[in-house]
């Protein structure tokens, strides 16, 4: 009965809370600059949309040439809701795809997907140029860029106010260096679940770019180049996506089942648990009261990853219950009862 309950409720639960179901908005929908609206330069763009949209919810460079996608890829418009263009600068070309038929094709083709929620990016951007070296901010018209290139790669980011305590901190040496303690500190007031350093410049008419991402206790590093600034932010947060991806995507037969337990359950939780572990392939097992137990494919790394978004605390494992023997038949061997089994991942809220 409780089981029951809860699952209705929980249902009222995804209904009500419907409009927040993405963490990542505009998750399914790409712009894709275009030079005219010609049928050839409509379809040229429509496939690299494809292509960005793929490798946006896989995390995966070679995902795009999958050969179960061809399909999809000889006729695209079987998983676009609407498109039309926007006349910029740049003039582009803005492709919506229907999440339900996409992520259906897509799993056809024996993908996986990260989904919405995903890990918030404190960046930390320090750019110089021949006008001079300045740490781009929220707000300023130089986050515009880097704004675009978040979305393009389905990053969520978030900028600094860039006040002059924080240019202070954000230099060059530390942007560059490996203490990440002084940022940290400076991050600390934004919230975020990760913090990506990045120092551009630009040399000879080119911009390259040094990065480091941190997300707990791990870290990233790598350099991009580009043409102009555009152009070296989406190599950034391409590098980026697919650093992050490998954490959070469960790949197919990469990793068996876990059993997940989850405490301190609610409504509001309930909705938001579902939402992280879709990509999981997640099993409702059992419910009483607030305690929940869930069946997912995924890792253990993979999924302490993702649950530490929403800032779940790790419970130590649970000891099975003693097994007590059960009678038999006279003059025979008692027969063991089953051992229960405990949950293999243990959280609360």
């Amino acid at each position: 009965m409780r089981l029951c309950k809860l699952l209705f409720v929980g249902c009222l639960s995804l209904v009500s809370l419907a409009s927040q179901a993405e963490n990542l908005k505009g998750l399914y929908q790409v712009r894709e600059p275009v030079s005219g609206q010609s049928p050839q330069e409509r379809d040229r763009a429509t496939q690299a949309a494809l292509d960005t949209l793929v490798l946006r919810l896989t995390g995966d460079p070679k995902a795009p040439q999958n050969p179960g996608l061809a399909p999809i890829r000889k006729d695209p418009q079987q998983i676009i809701s609407q498109f039309g263009f926007d006349a910029g600068p740049p003039e582009v070309l803005k492709v919506d795809f229907d999440p339900a038929t996409t992520e259906q094709a897509l799993r056809r083709a024996g993908l996986s997907l990260w989904g919405a929620s995903r890990p918030s990016i404190l960046s930390w951007w320090l750019n110089d140029s021949t006008e001079g070296s300045s740490l781009v901010g929220d707000g300023q018209a130089s986050a515009a860029p880097l704004r675009r290139a978040a979305q393009h790669r389905g990053l969520p980011l978030r900028l600094p106010l860039a006040d002059l305590s924080e240019q202070l901190v954000a230099t060059a040496p530390t942007l560059e260096g490996n203490d990440s303690a002084p940022l940290h500190a400076a991050s600390e007031r934004y919230g975020a679940d990760a913090l990506l350093a990045v120092h551009a410049r630009e040399e000879g008419g080119q911009w390259q770019a040094k990065w480091h991402l941190w997300l707990g206790d791990q870290k990233e590093a790598g350099s991009v180049q580009g043409a102009d600034q555009a152009a070296v932010a989406d190599a950034v947060m391409l590098a980026v996506a697919e650093r992050l991806a490998p954490r959070f995507v469960a790949r197919p037969g990469a990793a068996g089942q876990q059993t997940l337990e989850v405490q301190g359950m609610n409504l509001e939780h309930y909705a938001t648990l579902l939402r992280m572990l879709e990509p999981f392939g997640v099993r409702l097992e059992s419910a009483d009261a607030d305690r929940i137990v869930y069946r997912v494919n995924g890792s253990a790394d993979q999924l302490r990853a993702q649950l530490s978004l929403a800032r779940l605390q790790e419970l130590p494992a649970e000891t099975p219950a003693p097994v007590t023997p059960q009678s038999g038949v006279a003059g025979a061997a008692p027969a063991a009862a089953p051992a229960p089994t405990a949950p293999s991942l243990r959280f609360r809220w």
